[in-house]
């Protein structure tokens, strides 16, 4: 990952929330060529120990390149967008503001018994916030009893962690409010979320 220094994110929490809050990820690996899937990632542990967890689907190029101790990596990616010259009080170069996080893994697979509980905390997870959820024991025998051998579960463990954060640090508040305010009127989910981690990093940086 490039990263100039001032983007640089070391704080373990603020990479375990990051992740936490864009489960989505993209998984790299090697192949005959670079191979790389989209398929959310799940965490155990704690900020201080963290190990990830997914799984992804027999038919899928990258399944039979899955061995014990291969590296791949996470790319967990955060709201981004263009921002234009002409937003500032004096011209200076566009660009685009953006977070990410990279975390190069060691794969382990799961076992049966792990992809299983792997599939409840999953599905666990995304369903809780739903009006009627559907928990993973709550779908039929005979389909889970189908499903579970096309698919294949596997531990990540985090072998190098970077994390980077281009919000804007270092601009005066005037351009600041400015580029807040173009991104909130393209009035759309990615812009709104982008001005707000803008106005989160510089008030914390100020």
């Amino acid at each position: 990952m490039y990263q100039r220094d001032k983007y640089k994110k070391h704080s373990k929490k603020y990479i375990y929330d990051f992740i936490k809050s864009h489960p989505f990820a993209t998984f790299v690996l090697n192949g005959e060529r670079i191979l790389a899937t989209h398929i959310p990632v799940l965490m155990k542990g704690d900020e201080e120990n963290l190990t990830l967890f997914a799984h992804i689907a027999y038919n899928n190029e990258q399944y039979k390149y899955l061995k014990d101790g291969i590296e791949a990596l996470l790319i967990f990616q955060g709201a981004h967008d263009y921002v234009s010259s002409s937003w500032y009080k004096e011209k200076d170069i566009s660009t685009w503001d953006y977070s990410a996080v990279h975390v190069n893994v060691k794969l382990k697979l799961q076992t049966r018994e792990e992809l299983e509980q792997s599939l409840e905390e999953l599905v666990a997870h995304f369903e809780q916030d739903q009006k009627d959820p559907i928990y993973y024991k709550d779908l039929p025998k005979e389909m889970l009893q189908d499903h579970l051998p096309l698919i294949t579960g596997f531990w990540c463990e985090p072998v190098k962690i970077e994390a980077i954060a281009k919000l804007h640090q270092g601009f005066e508040q005037d351009d600041l409010k400015s580029v807040c305010r173009h991104l909130q009127e393209k009035n759309n989910p990615l812009s709104n979320q982008l001005k707000e981690d803008i106005e989160k990093e510089n008030r914390s940086n100020p």
